[in-house]
C-alpha cells in the first residue's frame, strides 16, 4: 500500500491498473458484501450483487474523477443501492420447491451508511495495513493508540525505548491518514 486512497481512485482511471483494481478489490469486497447481506440478500445473493458492483465500477471508474468535495462513499452508497434495486425490480425464477421470497429494504438511514462505510473501511485498511509493519512497531502504535497504554509500559514489555515506541506511533498514524485520504473524511 504504497499510494494514498486519492491516488488509488486515480490509478483505477488506467487500462493497465491491474494492480490497483486487485487493492481496491480487497478493500471494498467486504464492505459491499456486509451492505447486501445487511439489505437481506442471501449469501449467494450478497455475492452476484458484489460482482455486479465491481462489473459496473470497472466500466466506470475509468471515467471517474476524484474530487475532495464530494464523497466517494456516497457514489459508492448510490451505485449499490441502484444495483440492489435494479436486482429487485427483475423477476426472479422460484427455486424448486422454493417457498415465497421476502423483500427486505436496504436500510435507507444516512446515519447507519456512513456508521458501516467507516467501520468497514477503516477495519480492512488497518487489517491491510498491518502486514507492511513490523511486528513489534504494529504492536507498539497499536497498544499506545488503540489500548490507551504508556508509551514506558509498551516499550519495556516490547523491548522497545520510549522514543521507538513514539515513532511507531506516529509512523502506523501517518500511514493510516496517507491511506484513508479520500476515502473517510
Amino acid at each position: 500500500m504504497n499510494t494514498t486512497s486519492a491516488s488509488l481512485l486515480e490509478r483505477l482511471r488506467r487500462p493497465d491498473a491491474n494492480g490497483a483494481w486487485e487493492r481496491f478489490v480487497d478493500l471494498y469486497t467486504p464492505l459491499l458484501y456486509y451492505w447486501a447481506r445487511r439489505a437481506g440478500l442471501q449469501t449467494d445473493d450478497a455475492a452476484d450483487l458484489v460482482q455486479e458492483v465491481f462489473a459496473l465500477l470497472l466500466r466506470k471508474l475509468p471515467e471517474f474523477t476524484y474530487d475532495d468535495r464530494h464523497s466517494f462513499r456516497s457514489w459508492l452508497r448510490t451505485v449499490t443501492l441502484n444495483k440492489l434495486r435494479e436486482g429487485r425490480r427483475q423477476p426472479a425464477l422460484p427455486a424448486v420447491g422454493a417457498s415465497s421470497a421476502v423483500e427486505v429494504a436496504a436500510p435507507d438511514d444516512d446515519a447507519w451508511w456512513e456508521t458501516e462505510y467507516r467501520r468497514h473501511v477503516v477495519a480492512r485498511v488497518l487489517e491491510i495495513m498491518r502486514t507492511d509493519f513490523k511486528r513489534a512497531t504494529w504492536k507498539a502504535a497499536w497498544e499506545v493508540v488503540v489500548n490507551g497504554r504508556a508509551a514506558l509500559e509498551v516499550g519495556a514489555e516490547l523491548g522497545l525505548s520510549v522514543g521507538a515506541v513514539h515513532a511507531a506511533r506516529f509512523r502506523v498514524l501517518a500511514r493510516l491518514r496517507l491511506e484513508l485520504a479520500g476515502l473517510v473524511d
